[in-house]
């Protein structure tokens, strides 16, 4: 119970005040400390990125796992002779062709995330 100008009326009613207030002092300290760990929030950050980096990268594979097939079908059935060649060879060496879809899909990510940095859309 308090009294009308919002002081406590007894000793339990100021120890339930300070134990609040308390409280309270120690969640903002932790959202503060929270707001000024700029290494850990980067580091949250990095790892975030990482993944997608990593997700996207096994859809990649997939999708260009897929295209190659859906290509060297119908390069099997109806294209000329070098596109059949190109193909078979890319059959015949997937890492490579993986690595470079890979490797195309993070410079995207790169130029978009650098391009939503600096205000460029």
């Amino acid at each position: 119970m308090t009294d009308a100008t919002g002081g406590a009326k007894g000793p339990d009613e100021l120890r339930r005040q300070i134990e609040r207030t308390r409280s309270e002092l120690g969640n903002t300290v932790e959202e503060l400390a929270g707001k000024a760990d700029v290494k850990g929030r980067a580091r949250a950050r990095a790892a975030d990125l990482r993944d997608k980096a990593g997700a996207m990268t096994v859809q990649l594979r997939s999708s260009a796992a897929q295209a190659g097939h859906t290509v060297h079908d119908r390069a099997a059935h109806a294209g000329p002779r070098p596109v059949r060649t190109v193909v078979q060879a890319g059959m015949r060496h997937p890492k490579p062709v993986l690595a470079a879809g890979a490797a195309g899909a993070v410079v995207a990510v790169g130029v978009l995330r650098w391009r939503h940095v600096h205000g460029h859309r």
